[in-house]
Order: structure tokens, then sequence, then C-alpha cells
């Protein structure tokens, strides 16, 4: 599917797309994943921003995969954590 990096900041934020279920990833400036996380259809740029407001979750770019559905977006997500063990995300999520 379709993906797209952009900063991690309000006007980056701004410019995701919203009309698909997607997986995001928060990023340093080095290109390690601090967080993955999933988003529904309608939801994406409101659950991102939340991510940047709370404070806790530091990043420098965030990149998004449209997925086809909600449930493959989870299972990518799973994948992404399983893999790549991003510092903000839980253990055993």
């Amino acid at each position: 599917m379709s993906t797209k990096t952009v900063p991690f900041n309000k006007t980056g934020i701004e410019k995701l797309p919203d009309d698909k279920p997607v997986v995001y990833k928060i990023e340093t400036e080095g290109g390690r994943v601090n967080y993955a996380g999933i988003a529904g259809r309608g939801r994406v740029q409101e659950r991102i921003a939340e991510h940047l407001n709370e404070g806790r979750i530091s990043g420098s770019r965030v990149c998004v995969e449209q997925m086809a559905s909600y449930d493959e977006a989870r299972a990518r997500e799973r994948r992404i954590i399983s893999r790549m063990q991003p510092k903000f995300n839980r253990v055993g999520k």
C-alpha cells in the first residue's frame, strides 16, 4: 500500500492521509523506530497528534503506511513491534 513520511510536528501531521487505516512509526533523526502504532480511518491525524501533544515519545519524523483494513494494520503493527522492539512500545503488546 501507500507510504508517506513527514516531520513529527503539527504541520507535518496535517499532511497525512486520513482515508484508510494506517500503521505509523515515529522515528528518530537517525531512522530508529521509537514507537509503532495503528490508527483507524478518519482518525490518523488525531491519533498521531495525541503523541505529539503528550510529549512522551520523541522523534523527528513519522512514517505512515496505508492498509486495506484495520485487521491488516494490527497484524503489521505486531510484526514491526516484534522485529524492531521500539523503545516506547509496551512489552507484550
